[in-house]
């Protein structure tokens, strides 16, 4: 029985230690994906570049659509080059979002192909889902908007520089909710952008 919260990943390594097979003495707990897929990535302004991705597993953990296209708006503005990726079920909610003043590239990768994306962006702002993850793997900066549903500790980007933005006392706090329970979800709808802007001027200084 492992404790509550202790990250993910942490959890994953103590099980396979517990059957026998511990990490090497040589080796460091952390995220890591395999070198050797070839995948294509479409077309990006040349240049350095930073990455929104809007949405999210459940809606819960998602920021709103009208806040991310005002964070993209913040950030093309601080003089940003802002990538909006999505699958291709939320082509319509990238479009959305990337409108604000962000080039949109919902749909058009896989999921190698969006690490490569990830592995060569500057910084990823994005919630709790699949792609927060898939940036600590090829260590990638986060800003992650993060609803309080279920423990940061636990969930968080692992293993990679991180600010976290949210209301992480918001009553949804421990939840785990997937819809949220609390009218204009409050923890990621009230985020200011300015904030984000802030948040990737730290992780990416200068």
């Amino acid at each position: 029985r492992v404790p509550a919260g202790v990250p993910e990943p942490e959890r994953a390594l103590s099980l396979a230690a517990a059957a026998g097979y511990p990490l090497p003495p040589d080796d460091q707990p952390g995220l890591r994906l395999r070198t050797d897929l070839d995948a294509p990535v479409p077309e990006r302004p040349a240049g350095d570049y930073l990455v929104v991705h809007p949405g999210a597993s459940v809606p819960a953990r998602a920021c709103p659509p009208r806040r991310c296209a005002e964070i993209v708006a913040a950030l093309a503005a601080a003089g940003h080059r802002v990538l909006v990726t999505g699958g291709p079920d939320e082509r319509e909610l990238t479009a959305q979002v990337a409108a604000a003043g962000g080039v949109d590239l919902g749909g058009t990768t896989g999921l190698a192909g969006l690490a490569r994306l990830l592995a060569d962006a500057r910084c990823v702002v994005v919630g709790n889902t699949g792609p927060a993850h898939l940036a600590a793997a090829v260590g990638t900066p986060v800003v992650s908007l993060f609803a309080p549903t279920v423990p940061f500790g636990q969930w968080g980007p692992y293993r990679v520089p991180t600010v976290r933005l949210g209301d992480a006392a918001a009553p949804c706090r421990d939840t785990r909710a997937t819809a949220c329970p609390v009218p204009g979800h409050p923890c990621l709808g009230g985020l200011d952008p300015a904030r984000v802007v802030a948040a990737v001027r730290t992780l990416v200084p200068g």
